[in-house]
């Protein structure tokens, strides 16, 4: 294994599941819960879809970043509508991995792109705001049950 592999398989400390939010249908609110059950097509409870974009993962550290931008304070999850926030680890570092999410096991596969919902939700320059923080897009490759502090690591 080269040095530069080597460095980017390694990781300080496992993250954690901070927040979990469903959504029922397109355009409706956020259902917040304290656990959840991942399935092949997502969480249950989700609109989410199988395949590479089944879960949706945005990290604890950005929300502030992304209020900064917007000269306020961190931004409320529910805003962004991903599925899960996890803080105390880099989820870009886990791009293309297998990463344990509390009982279940997805893989990172691409980045959470804004949607224009963003300027709506936002005002002026949240598309902006929410580019290159917005989090992943994860595939589920071993479903299971994910709860509020689990812990988030990747399996190799």
């Amino acid at each position: 294994m080269s040095k530069l592999a080597e460095l980017i398989a390694t990781w300080a400390q496992p993250g954690r599941i901070d927040w979990i939010g469903m959504r029922p249908e397109r355009r409706a609110g956020m259902q917040v819960a304290d656990s959840v059950m991942i399935s092949t097509s997502g969480l249950d409870g989700d609109r989410g879809r199988a395949g590479k974009r089944a879960v949706t993962l945005i990290q604890q550290e950005h929300l502030a970043t992304i209020g900064s931008y917007l000269g306020q304070g961190p931004v409320a999850p529910e805003i962004l509508r991903r599925n899960l926030v996890v803080s105390g680890i880099n989820l870009a570092a886990l791009k293309g991995r297998e990463v344990q999410v509390g009982k279940s096991i997805l893989r990172f596969i691409v980045i959470c792109a804004p949607c224009s919902r963003m300027e709506e939700a936002l005002g002026k320059g949240g598309y902006s705001a929410v580019r290159g923080h917005g989090g992943w897009c994860a595939e589920v490759v071993r479903p299971g049950r994910v709860r509020l502090g689990d812990p988030v690591q990747p399996v190799d």
